[in-house]
């Protein structure tokens, strides 16, 4: 990638402050400095929306904003989750501030420049450089993340990190990062732990919590986040943490509290929103759910940050209200959302269980049977995953209630129960889905302890020197439930003892056929994307845009 000198004329740029003679002063020095094209708006929202639809190489952003709840870094936070920002956009951050000490720090981890008020126009010129000269140092890294090479980029990122170059710190971030990404989670937490070691920061004590949280450690991971807050109890990225740890753990009111935490902390930001009011929904407050979820709505149902599966929720509750009106609106926006989609597939699964709660509604039972029936059938399928799951255990609880039971409704249950049945919180979840119906939650919150069962059974003919029968008998298991749990067993089983296995050979490739295609349950509240709380927002392939962007030009002829 070739860079010119001053290529700002061929930039552009956009500027949020609420101040009507603040926002013309910032733009005006932009302007002077060179930018090619400045635009403006005055509210976070408008904000969010221009950024969705169009990529600028510089952002200039307000930290406060007196009429709205919502702030800057709320605005960026959402934006970085999300990825939506490309990587050479430079976003800097306006506070008036004096004590901002966490803020800076933020920056130099996430390449982002923070301005205190008043500034000056040298000053906003210095940072944007500044902030340039970041991303070129970096760019052999992402570009390698764009090509998707993530072995390379790893290694570019620790030979920084050990040679202490520039920007080292943050590709430790990055690379503990891909690491993570790449299931090399001891690698990770060393990574971090040696960050830590060489200057304590916040984000690397949370990447070790995050790695103790993926390989399946959430009681070490909630210690560490403890320890953590202890210093800094205004981290929201590690309470979003927290919060998950807890959920793990099945420890749904201390979720429930730590969510609360994080939300106090950003009332504004749409992804905590939704994270909180999903888990209100299912194992808390419903009406406490319900009301989180229509902020996250009314602050951001267009925006890419916000997740439908909110409006499948509030149209559960509008159905449990009789609100006709209010049923119609999810209905009609889950439809534009489905239309407007690139990857379609979800979004319309989504609308269709839309309709059916709206033909419940209206007493077409006809149609809500057919479309009950259509997810009753998929129960096995690879793409039914745990979201469905909960959304057909809603549907079919309320159409028990007002007398338009589904046939085989037990046996659909008890399917579920046992495909699903990965960990205590999963099966728990699942139950307080089907909230209302007593036999159906007794049944789907056992599933764990079922697929145990099968799992100990299995195990004892290891414990009698055949561990080839084990891993045999968890697989016969795995294909009659579809349980990701027990395809791991097995595949644990067959790496620890695959020398004393004859057929070890044949039960690895059954093995990686349906690891293939059954992943461990997991629902994660709120993040569309998939994306993680507290990672470093990384391309999976990053497409240029059709305009050039600043990093981007090509030098003068």
């Amino acid at each position: 990638m070739r860079f010119l000198d001053n290529p700002l004329h061929e930039s552009q740029a956009l500027v949020i402050e609420g101040n009507a003679q603040s926002r013309s002063i910032i733009v005006a020095q932009l302007r002077e400095l060179g930018v090619g094209h400045v635009s403006q708006c005055a509210r976070v929202n408008d904000a969010r929306r221009k950024l969705e639809a169009q990529r600028f190489d510089v952002v200039v952003c307000e930290q406060r904003f007196d009429k709205e709840s919502g702030s800057g870094q709320e605005l960026l936070d959402d934006l970085r989750r999300q990825q939506i920002l490309p990587f050479y956009t430079v976003f800097i951050m306006l506070t008036a501030e004096a004590s901002y000490s966490k803020v800076a720090e933020a920056a130099e981890s996430a390449l982002d420049a923070y301005l205190l008020k008043p500034h000056t126009g040298a000053r906003l010129g210095e940072s944007i450089l500044s902030a340039r000269a970041r991303k070129r140092a970096l760019q052999a890294i992402f570009s390698a993340i764009d090509e998707q090479d993530f072995e390379r980029a790893a290694t570019l990122c620790l030979e920084r990190f050990h040679a202490r170059q520039d920007y080292w710190l943050y590709a430790a971030r990055i690379g503990a990062e891909l690491l993570l990404r790449g299931a090399r989670l001891d690698e990770a937490r060393q990574l971090y732990e040696a960050v830590i070691a060489a200057k304590t920061l916040p984000w690397a004590r949370l990447g070790v919590a995050r790695a103790q949280l993926e390989a399946g450690q959430p009681a070490k991971a909630v210690t560490t986040l403890e320890a953590l807050l202890a210093d800094d109890d205004g981290y929201a990225d590690a309470y979003d943490v927290m919060g998950r740890a807890h959920f793990e753990l099945g420890n749904f009111e201390q979720a429930l509290s730590t969510y609360a935490m994080a939300t106090r902390l950003t009332p504004s930001a749409v992804s905590r929103l939704l994270k909180h009011g999903m888990l209100a929904f299912y194992g808390g407050d419903r009406a406490e759910g319900v009301e989180l979820l229509d902020r996250a709505a009314r602050l951001g149902v267009d925006s890419k940050l916000f997740d439908p599966q909110a409006l499948v929720l509030l149209a559960l509750a509008r159905l449990d209200n009789n609100d006709t009106r209010g049923l119609q609106r999810c209905v009609e926006q889950l439809a534009r959302n489905a239309d407007r989609s690139f990857e379609p597939e979800r979004p319309r699964r989504l609308h269709r269980f839309a309709t059916a709660i709206n033909a419940l509604h209206h007493k077409n039972n006809a149609e809500v049977q057919a479309i009950a029936t259509e997810f009753m059938k998929q129960v096995r399928d690879p793409a039914f995953d745990v979201e469905t799951a909960c959304n057909l255990l809603t549907l079919m609880t309320r159409m028990v209630d007002r007398g338009a039971a589904p046939p085989d409704a037990e046996g659909v249950v008890n399917a579920i129960a046992l495909r699903f049945g990965t960990s205590r919180a999963m099966s728990e979840l699942l139950g307080c889905a089907a909230k209302g119906q007593a036999a159906w939650t007794k049944a789907l919150a056992s599933g764990h302890a079922q697929v145990l069962k099968i799992s100990e059974e299995a195990m004892r003919l290891s414990l009698k020197g055949d561990p080839g029968g084990t891993v045999e008998q968890l697989l016969s298991e795995a294909e009659r439930l579809c349980n990701a749990k027990l395809i791991e067993s097995a595949h644990q089983v067959l790496q620890r003892y695959g020398e004393r296995i004859v057929a070890r050979g044949p039960l690895q490739q059954r093995v990686d056929t349906l690891r293939g295609l059954y992943r461990m349950a997991s629902l994660r509240l709120g993040e569309q994307t998939g994306h993680s709380t507290g990672a470093v927002p990384l391309s999976s392939g990053f497409k240029k845009p059709e305009r050039a962007g600043l990093l981007d030009a090509a030098p003068a002829a």
